[in-house]
């Protein structure tokens, strides 16, 4: 599913129009950008747990040269899915 198959199907569900539906998923699309930018971990109860995660710096291999190089730390986005997903 695509961001415009989402915006129908908000829409559809919601009793929605389709703008309305697009200015909804980008509001909560923003607001979770935003708490992560924040360091801040994102609930939701029934869907999963969005958090920010920080990756140390470690050595790599590049597979085309097979050359060691460094990747430096970096913060990644993590999701954990609630255990009801799915089911």
């Amino acid at each position: 599913m695509n961001k415009t198959e989402l915006i129908n199907e908000i829409a559809a569900k919601a009793g929605l129009n389709k703008t309305d539906a697009k200015k909804a998923l980008e509001a909560t699309l923003e607001s979770i950008e935003q708490a992560l930018a924040n360091d801040d971990k994102v609930q939701l109860i029934g869907f999963g747990t969005f958090s920010i995660v920080e990756k140390e710096a470690r050595t790599g291999i590049n597979p085309r040269t097979k050359e060691k190089i460094q990747i430096a730390a970096r913060k990644v986005v993590k999701f954990k899915p609630a255990a009801e997903l799915g089911k």
